[in-house]
């Protein structure tokens, strides 16, 4: 078991982050193990047909022997939603020493990294396949997995302003336990206490988690992957909708507003698009918005607006399909 003490500072500063850097890495599992979470096994059949056999070797060589990752390859976000690239170059920074600290505490099978020089060597190989890996493997469907991360986040945020942490770690997982300001995370590798010390608490919900996933070593600052909801709808093929129905239904400006949120999209982008004022779009979104369709979250100054499971729903599910 792992365990967070968590005190009222750490608590004020516990924040969400998205990570494209790892999400890539957590995806290496269920490459490595395609009965970890059989939600994602469309995704899995398109990216091994265009993986050559020995990236996919060396990809699933990554992940330890229980499943776990060495800490160095998912950095902490600085920022709520980085790119990978920013990513990926703190990564390439990662001292030597802390890549011989991680890789066998994470229980990777490979040769021993006997120094300095091996192990950057292992870093700088490693960092070289994940780019590869990204463009091929996940920023194809990035823009919808935001998506649906972003929805997750905007969900947990909600439980949080009405209940405090009880509610909002209440049905995260089943492994995660809160209980007198310590959160207890068990059916893990590691067995350790971290006292947060006003360093806070960094939740980042992910498509490929399959369960609760801290940091292995207990020297990095307290984070939690964990399980994003509505990953069932990634993968689901869309169908055509009746357009004249959900005109019909919500209107025609909110249809095509549903319609414009694929992805994320501020306020000020949605009206340069529909030629409309921001404030005629604000109005659409708060009835959207009250009625479960559209989900929000903040980015820095401004707050994006992107579908939930059920305008998702509504959209791509043509009546009496």
């Amino acid at each position: 078991m792992i365990s967070y003490e968590l005190g009222v500072e750490d608590l004020a500063d516990t924040r969400f982050a998205i990570s494209p850097l790892a999400e890539t890495v957590f995806s290496l599992r269920v490459l490595r193990d395609p009965g970890l979470h059989a939600l994602h096994l469309p995704w899995r059949r398109t990216v091994l047909a265009r993986l050559e056999a020995a990236d996919a070797e060396r990809l699933t060589a990554l992940v330890g022997e229980r499943l776990a990752l060495p800490d160095f390859l998912t950095p902490r976000p600085e920022t709520f939603a980085p790119a990978f690239e920013e990513e990926l170059a703190l990564v390439r920074r990662t001292p030597p020493g802390l890549v011989r600290r991680d890789v066998p505490a994470a229980l990777v099978s490979r040769p021993a990294l006997d120094g300095d020089d091996d192990a950057a060597r292992f870093r700088d190989a490693a960092c070289e396949l994940l780019r590869r890996y990204w463009a091929l493997a996940v920023e194809p469907f990035w823009p919808r997995m935001r998506q649906v991360l972003e929805a997750d986040m905007t969900y947990r945020a909600r439980r949080l302003a009405r209940g405090g942490a009880r509610l909002l770690f209440a049905d995260m997982h089943p492994n995660l336990r809160w209980h007198d300001g310590v959160l207890r995370i068990s059916k893990m590798i590691g067995h350790h206490h971290v006292a947060a010390s006003g360093r806070g608490l960094l939740l980042m919900p992910s498509v490929f988690a399959h369960k609760p996933a801290p940091p292995v070593s207990p020297d990095e600052p307290p984070s939690l992957v964990y399980p994003s909801r509505a990953v069932a709808t990634l993968w689901t093929p869309a169908q055509v909708t009746d357009a004249g129905a959900l005109s019909a239904l919500l209107g025609a400006p909110r249809a095509r507003l549903l319609r414009l949120l694929e992805e994320p999209l501020p306020t000020i982008e949605l009206a340069r698009r529909l030629r409309v004022t921001p404030s005629a779009v604000s109005q659409h979104l708060r009835v959207l918005y009250g009625s479960g369709l559209v989900a929000k979250a903040r980015d820095g100054r401004q707050v994006l607006y992107g579908r939930t499971e059920l305008g998702d729903r509504l959209v791509t599910v043509k009546p009496g399909a």
